[in-house]
């Protein structure tokens, strides 16, 4: 099992979680963060810091959100690697809480 960065971190992007990570399981894209899941020990530290609510339990995913277990296999392979927080997007604050951001997804 890994947790799963799901569609509220899309155009988000806040980075508050990849402090807080012990095994640097997080991958940067243009617009959103993914996680490793053979890298993720389910430490959980990161779920309270997402702002967004973003990173939930792989066994959580809601129906709607399943396709993200795979998008974050699948782009953890070729996104590079975060270990440092940065500053959100600027307008990160304006698409917190927006609903159906997958096809805003860049990958």
């Amino acid at each position: 099992m890994a947790f799963v960065v799901t569609e509220a971190c899309i155009k988000c992007k806040y980075t508050d979680c990849v402090e807080v990570c012990p095994v640097d399981c997080f991958r940067e894209g243009p617009n959103m963060l993914v996680i490793d899941p053979d890298e993720c020990i389910d430490c959980t530290l990161c779920v309270a810091e997402c702002p967004v609510e973003a990173i939930v339990d792989e066994e959580e995913v809601p129906a709607d959100q399943q396709e993200f277990i795979e998008l974050n296999a699948r782009l953890s392979q070729q996104w590079p690697p975060i270990t440092q927080r940065k500053d959100p997007p600027p307008d990160a604050d304006r698409w917190a809480g927006v609903p159906d951001k997958r096809k805003l997804l860049e990958e």
